[in-house]
């Protein structure tokens, strides 16, 4: 497998299967901001909210040939093996991208367990080999990753816009200057709000002249 981030907004993403594995599929699918289309006579609970909202489109209907016209990705998510391998079957020929439920072996991608701290996404898979081994892992993550990395990416990305902006930084120096912005500490401080430490640490990096401003930042602070 070949490890990919996928920017699927506004994309069609064709789910057939209306249980509770169609629906954690279509929800990770919205949080992505992917056009989501829906193949099943009945839905879940969550699912019947999420077409109440307008979410997602919903052909309330069993699975038909030219059902994943236009689609970029595709979910076989229903417990019937022949609907499941008539979707296999009309994707490959297709030459659609298509996930399987509880079949690895048919899955042209898989979709791995996700810790999110804002922009940072943290992704674990087994190819497929187990989900559970990738749930375990995924779990641990996010005991060891907490917000405060949503804030170190923040205040990375304001730097990394203006140091690039900047015409007398070069390739080499941009480099180490991000390298040393990353103290070994500098989680530490934000965990424990401490500002004024991380300002000077900034100044010492950036040089005279070059005051970086953390008022927005310290607005979302994260308090130990």
């Amino acid at each position: 497998m070949y490890p990919v981030s996928l920017n699927i907004a506004g994309k069609l993403c064709v789910v057939v299967g209306g249980g509770n594995v169609a629906a954690r599929k279509v929800l990770s699918l919205l949080k992505a901001q992917a056009s989501v289309r829906i193949i099943s006579p009945q839905l879940t609970e969550a699912l019947s909210g999420q077409v109440a909202n307008a979410a997602v489109d919903w052909w309330g209907r069993g699975y038909q040939s030219g059902d994943l016209d236009g689609a970029l990705l595709v979910f076989a998510a229903t417990d019937n093996r022949q609907v499941q391998d008539a979707v296999v079957r009309d994707a490959q020929k297709a030459g659609l991208l298509i996930n399987v439920a509880d079949a690895p072996e048919l899955c042209d991608f898989q979709v791995p367990a996700v810790v999110r701290r804002d922009n940072l996404s943290i992704a674990v898979s087994t190819n497929g080999a187990s989900p559970a081994l990738a749930g375990k892992i995924r779990q641990e993550l996010e005991e060891r990753y907490g917000e405060e990395y949503a804030v170190l990416l923040r205040l990375m990305a304001r730097l990394r816009a203006r140091i690039c902006n900047d015409a007398s930084s070069e390739g080499g120096d941009r480099r180490r200057v991000f390298q040393n912005i990353l103290h070994e500490d500098i989680i530490q401080w934000i965990r424990g709000g401490q500002w004024e430490r991380i300002a000077q640490h900034l100044d010492t990096v950036l040089g005279p002249g070059r005051h970086f401003d953390l008022s927005e930042l310290r607005e979302r602070e994260i308090t130990p």
